[in-house]
């Protein structure tokens, strides 16, 4: 048989930089058109030779900086051959690129990738175009200081693990020095917010039905609410002589894990399913629209719900959210709310939060399980 003829190499995807042995010059062709645009360096002279990869990416990455690196940063285009990043900007987009891979292959949760670019894209725009060998740990804390709305402890630490996770992310995978190794970050203090039960009544009485529904469950079983609850179908529902049980897949863990649940739950999930039944492929908690519910449709609710309940400058209801439901769930199972006052232990209630127990003593014990203290007075020997 007569061989096939080779085929050409596929040139790489918009975003990249590539070679054109025509002109014998680096180009790349941006972002949503299709015309070429030619790499220079420093000088302002057009790079040339086909084995100078590495001088084109780092042209590249100065455009991408004078443009604010907000669209390029997101290209998912694949590297034609890994190299070492001498660019804080450099490595930023490295990171970028490990983290849109992951999130397409499922491995990370895609509002996660986004903020990552959220915080990378602000990072480059200060300190972008410094080598990463000039990079010192002062200049990241004084840009974190520097962002008026990042006075939160927590949202300091957020920003701060984005940063060191790409430092680190080039250390391991590209060889690059992290000059960021004893970077410091606020200690870790979770923000918990227990809605009353006042506070809960008024909650349901200002809302629509199907929101009352899907926060109502949401308090009821502790189910993380847009990644395990609003994607309960009625697949996942199962009857058995004790009661219902839900098998949740949280796509945050990755784990399944089935969970009985409580009665006026169980009540109410047969209710809905009369209009989400097996194989309809529709949610059982859906918003008014009949779609399921998504975090960016659950926070503009509830910001809604605060400002007409007047909670806005009241602390702590200003702080509450969709995500306070499932920490009330786990302050009621430690204070035993629905069990007479007999609190369940944190193994019992990481299990059904989906947690480690370290997890959920490090969020929830160290401040709601005071009647642990119970066994250590009994084991010193004091009985008042």
């Amino acid at each position: 048989m007569p061989k096939k003829p080779p085929q050409p190499a596929r040139r790489q995807r918009r975003g990249s930089a590539w070679y054109w042995r025509q002109t014998d010059c680096w180009y790349y062709t941006p972002s949503g058109t299709k015309t070429r645009e030619p790499l220079l360096d420093e000088t302002g002279r057009h790079i040339r030779g086909p084995d100078n990869n590495q001088a084109a990416r780092l042209a590249l990455a100065r455009v991408r900086i004078k443009q604010g690196l907000s669209p390029a940063i997101n290209a998912a285009a694949e590297p034609s051959a890994p190299i070492k990043p001498s660019l804080v900007a450099s490595v930023c987009s490295e990171y970028v690129l490990h983290c849109n891979r992951a999130a397409a292959a499922g491995r990370m949760h895609p509002d996660h990738a986004k903020g990552v670019v959220r915080v990378l894209n602000e990072f480059c725009r200060y300190c972008g175009a410094l080598p990463v060998a000039e990079l010192k740990r002062g200049h990241v804390s004084e840009w974190v200081e520097s962002v008026p709305s990042w006075r939160s402890p927590v949202t300091r630490r957020n920003v701060l693990t984005t940063i060191i996770s790409a430092f680190r992310h080039a250390e391991s995978e590209l060889s690059v020095h992290n000059p960021l190794k004893g970077l410091t970050k606020p200690s870790h203090r979770p923000r918990l917010h227990s809605i009353s039960p006042q506070d809960e009544q008024a909650i349901y009485d200002a809302v629509d039905p199907a929101f009352r529904d899907f926060l109502f469950a949401a308090l009821h079983t502790g189910l993380r609410p847009f990644c395990e609850l609003a994607k309960l179908t009625a697949e996942h529902v199962e009857e058995t002589p004790r009661g219902m049980l839900w098998r949740i897949r949280s796509s945050k863990t990755k784990k399944v894990r089935k969970l009985p649940v409580r009665p006026e739950i169980a009540k109410l999930t047969r209710r809905l399913l009369k209009s989400a039944s097996a194989g309809s492929g529709k949610p059982i908690f859906r918003n008014p629209q009949g779609n399921p519910w998504k975090k960016s449709t659950g926070v503009k609710y509830f910001l809604r719900l605060k400002r007409e309940l007047e909670w806005t400058g009241d602390d702590p209801r200003s702080r509450y959210s969709c995500y306070s439901c499932r920490h009330t769930f786990a302050h009621r199972m430690l204070s035993g709310y629905w069990n007479d006052g007999l609190g369940c232990s944190i193994e019992v209630l990481a299990e059904l939060m989906g947690d480690t127990p370290k997890t959920a003593f490090d969020h929830y014990g160290r401040e709601w399980a005071r009647h642990y203290q119970e066994p250590l007075w009994a084991a010193l020997g004091s009985n008042s």
